[in-house]
């Protein structure tokens, strides 16, 4: 194939935006990157693209993790998608020069916004303004779709000046303690034992012990735990227990644990 999209997704919106995107490129593979020990791509792939939520304002360290192990191939075309609640800030730069260091070019990077998911501090929004998001996300995947085709290079989306002064600056003192705020995840007591928090957790951080799911130091913050939840049982801190919760309402969470690992 042309191309190949590897994607990281918790809550779909970074999963429904590779399928778009993979729709108007055609000729596009999709691979789950969190349920891959190595990126490997056929001889016949130009294009290389990674499509991924925005963590705390930069990559995620799944994202950077994959990197190393991801196969090389300097003369490719690379691109990538920033999935974002509003301030995609730095992380496409932060991106370009992570491959820079492995002497690989990213030619283009978007920022495609939807509504938040970060449910610590609240819930997605109105549904009229979701389906906004959802309405300028499929507009703004259109034009990256012809940008990629083209094989264009230089275009590569940033956040304001404050966003990449700030937020970088929360991202570099937060990123090594992120794996941890999972001891702020706790149960109340409907917890039905049907282990979806388990299944959809990108890094195998859940397991189900006695029945109720146990958190074990090495989270993603991704929330596709809380997310998922059939029950809402599943609360952040002490205010989510109030909040909406939020997926994509074009992915089902099955699509989040069918591939089997690799």
């Amino acid at each position: 194939m042309n191309t190949v999209l590897y994607y990281y997704t918790g809550t779909g919106n970074s999963l429904w935006t590779a399928r778009a995107l993979a729709e108007k490129l055609g000729d596009t593979e999709l691979v789950q990157m969190h349920r891959m020990t190595h990126g490997t791509h056929g001889s016949e792939t130009h294009a290389i693209g990674l499509v991924f939520p925005v963590h705390i304002w930069g990559v995620p360290s799944l994202v950077r993790n994959f990197l190393q192990t991801m196969e090389k191939r300097p003369g490719a075309y690379y691109f990538a998608v920033a999935v974002n609640g509003g301030q995609v800030s730095r992380t496409l730069i932060q991106l370009q020069e992570l491959m820079a260091e492995d002497n690989l070019t990213l030619s283009a990077g978007f920022d495609i916004a939807f509504p938040s998911n970060y449910i610590p501090w609240g819930g997605p929004g109105p549904v009229e303004r979701q389906r906004k998001f959802f309405a300028e996300a499929a507009e703004k995947i259109s034009s990256a779709a012809e940008y990629i085709s083209s094989r264009k290079s230089g275009l590569i989306e940033k956040g304001p000046l404050w966003q990449r002064v700030l937020f970088t600056g929360f991202y570099k003192m937060s990123y090594n303690s992120v794996k941890t705020l999972d001891k702020n995840f706790h149960i109340d007591g409907t917890c039905s034992s049907c282990g979806i928090c388990e299944r959809v957790c990108p890094v195998k951080n859940i397991t189900l012990e006695a029945g109720r799911p146990v958190w074990h130091g090495n989270c993603e913050q991704c929330l596709a735990c809380i997310q998922w939840c059939p029950e809402q049982c599943i609360q952040y801190g002490k205010k989510t227990k109030g909040y909406e919760r939020y997926h994509h309402p074009e992915v089902k969470v099955k699509d989040l644990f069918r591939e089997p690992l690799l």
